[in-house]
């Protein structure tokens, strides 16, 4: 029984497919379902219901991932340090993160990131859908949100503060609203997004929450247009810090309400980063981890409260 054909069986049960894992690997089909077959035949029992359409892991294969994969895991990491790659990681590493996310707060610090790891190759996969993240072989993925799939390992990398704000010119022209309700009578901007929409939610310094709800001429599924059309003075927005932290410290944005928070969906947003439930994860990941952590502990980028 070969080691290889063990974490080729731990591929195929959480892809949960012969012709994706071949794809993968870069072989047939036929040699991947020929190596599990003789795996089976080398246990003694079945690991995969086959079906022309689909394969299922039976219940024997079940147990049998459940006490493998944490082993072949601590195998790996014993390869990893007894050859040296925990101190100098190696690979390639699929990273999935939100699009406007992504290119204002992981494109600019990847340049440092390849140079302080060069046996590292990055593939960053830019998407606001929540793919899942085996089926996609993603190392990492970044969400935004509140964080609602437990089958993952989930780390806060930031808190989410979401602020109301428009360009001086547009307070200028419509008066600097003087209590949330008022922004019911000024023309808003609205990102077009699941979970986002035309209430929106405020609370106080004293904890009392409220709501109004706002209207506008245009609504975009993009949050860093959302914000390009603020800075031209046509409506107010309700954008997350890492959006628009530098604008508001420059003073292109003006906060309307710093007194307030505000939120389109939950009050308890974060930034999560996220990694398939391995009890062992690879020294390419610990490294991305760490390294992003260290950029946003050090305000670094524009997600920082400002104060």
């Amino acid at each position: 029984m070969e080691i290889r054909h063990l974490r080729l069986f731990l591929d195929v049960f959480r892809r949960g497919s012969f012709a994706a894992v071949a794809r993968d690997h870069g072989v047939d089909p036929s040699s991947v379902s020929r190596t599990i077959a003789s795996l089976e035949d080398d246990l003694g029992f079945g690991l995969f219901d086959r079906t022309p359409r689909k394969i299922a892991p039976t219940e024997a294969g079940e147990v049998y991932y459940a006490r493998l994969a944490p082993l072949i895991d601590d195998l790996e990491r014993a390869s990893e340090l007894a050859g040296g790659s925990a101190k100098n990681p190696r690979g390639t590493l699929r990273i999935l993160a939100p699009v406007s996310f992504s290119l204002l707060n992981v494109v600019p610090v990847l340049p440092r990131f390849l140079e302080a790891y060069p046996g590292i190759r990055v593939d960053l996969q830019l998407s606001d859908a929540l793919l899942d993240l085996v089926e996609n072989r993603i190392d990492v993925a970044i969400r935004l949100g509140p964080l609602q799939d437990s089958s993952y390992i989930g780390q806060e990398l930031a808190s989410m503060r979401p602020r109301v704000c428009a360009s001086p010119g547009f307070v200028e022209r419509h008066g600097a609203p003087k209590r949330p309700a008022d922004l019911a009578k000024l023309p808003c901007l609205l990102l077009d997004m699941p979970g986002f929409g035309s209430r929106w939610r405020y609370r106080d310094a004293r904890g009392r929450e409220s709501h109004v709800d706002v209207e506008g001429s245009l609504k975009t599924s993009n949050a860093v247009a959302l914000k390009q059309l603020a800075l031209s003075g046509l409506g107010a927005i309700l954008q997350a810090e890492w959006i628009v932290g530098r604008e508001l410290a420059d003073g292109t944005l003006v906060d309307l309400f710093p007194d307030h928070e505000f939120t389109a969906s939950d009050f308890d947003n974060a930034i999560w980063t996220l990694r398939p439930a391995r009890s062992h994860a690879p020294a390419k990941v610990r490294a991305f981890l760490d390294f992003l952590r260290s950029a946003f502990a050090q305000n670094e980028l524009p997600l920082g409260r400002l104060g």
